[in-house]
């Protein structure tokens, strides 16, 4: 047997391909720093590569693209920032990882090239990063779509929250308070992805994209968006989600008289109150933005100030580290969130700002 540990990204040129695949199957292909780095290097190769007309992403095993970021690494630097009542978050290695990250989120956005993100399996948090904003979303009937950060007492991050703002109606709101996971059909129409391929086909999608242009490929295989149940229920989701406040939102969730509708209070009110009132603000924020870049600024300002919180060390704890399922969040209850606690984490950080620009701002 081998001790050669295989590269945790692996990157091919072939048939005017250019191929990205996550590689670390063991850990459902969760996105560290340097994987980021070695796909950030790759696309921008790739730009002004001649040689490479379409670029697809894929990940490696059965369970899925992406299960999000390397959240221990962020637990050991968020443990380190609030026992040292840190000021420097940016400089953390988390700190640094998201830079790049959304960095990355931001040319895919704007990527010259048809991008080919396969969403098959398990597509949380930064997986929805690397996919999300491409411009060809392909999911199946195995697909789980979610930003699980407000479990975790985290804000949705990787241009989330601009996704999130721009689902139909509210349903980007209850997706990102109850940390809803969306079926293939949920996030075809909640605009998290744009076709709909049976795992089965994929391989013959992948060789039909060596012969074809993307459209072309993608039409040969894609099949009717199975029905949505977020659709489905979007009638209370609209009209409790639509309030300006996470208290009032919680009231009509109890008080509406869908069974969903009441499930959907007990998640929301299961999350970390703080987090549950900055994603609110961050989402409604993301809804007024002029663009991608813009909203990336903002979500880096609120992951660097999350980074010294309690809820962020408690969140990731509760569900990662020790499992038992039972965080202690501070402040514990919304009614106890101030406003200030809401501001910190839109402070300005100076010269440690994202600083990211839309092309026709440059």
């Amino acid at each position: 047997m081998s001790d050669v540990q295989e590269p945790e990204v692996l990157i091919e040129k072939r048939d005017g391909l250019g191929l990205i695949t996550l590689n670390r199957p063991r850990a459902i292909n969760a996105l560290n720093h340097p994987m980021a780095l070695v796909i950030l290097d790759a696309l921008r190769a790739w730009a002004a590569d001649d040689e490479v007309r379409t670029v697809v992403l894929t990940g490696a095993g059965e369970r899925g693209l992406c299960a999000g970021g390397d959240i221990v690494a962020i637990h050991n630097d968020a443990k380190n920032a609030v026992a040292q009542a840190d000021t420097a978050a940016a400089d953390s290695p988390s700190g640094k990882f998201w830079r790049d990250e959304y960095i990355l989120n931001a040319l895919i956005g704007r990527y010259p090239k048809p991008y080919v993100a396969v969403m098959d399996g398990i597509v949380m948090g930064g997986g929805v990063g690397l996919s999300g904003h491409a411009r060809h979303r392909i999911v199946t009937e195995r697909s789980m779509v979610g930003m699980p950060e407000t479990g975790i007492g985290f804000i949705p991050d990787v241009g989330g929250t601009w996704l999130l703002a721009h689902a139909p109606g509210e349903l980007g709101t209850h997706v990102a308070l109850t940390t809803a996971r969306m079926s293939a059909g949920d996030a075809i129409a909640a605009g998290f992805a744009d076709h709909f391929v049976p795992s089965e086909h994929i391989p013959a999608l992948l060789e039909a994209l060596r012969d074809n242009d993307a459209d072309t490929a993608i039409a040969k295989f894609a099949q009717p968006a199975p029905v949505s149940e977020l659709v489905v229920q979007k009638r209370w989701i609209d009209a409790c989600y639509s309030a300006d406040t996470v208290e009032e939102i919680v009231n009509r969730l109890e008080t509406d008289g869908a069974p969903e509708a009441a499930k959907a209070a007990q998640d929301v009110l299961s999350k970390s109150p703080v987090a549950l009132k900055v994603t609110l603000r961050s989402l409604r924020g993301a809804r007024a933005a002029a663009n991608l870049e813009e909203v990336l600024n903002q979500e880096y300002r609120v992951s660097v100030a999350s980074l010294g919180t309690h809820d962020l060390v408690e969140g990731i704890r509760a569900q990662v580290i020790d499992k038992d399922r039972n965080p202690q969040w501070s402040p514990a209850t919304l009614a106890e969130v101030t406003g200030a606690d809401v501001d910190a984490y839109f402070a300005g950080l100076g010269d440690k700002e994202l600083g990211l620009t839309a092309p026709e701002e440059q």
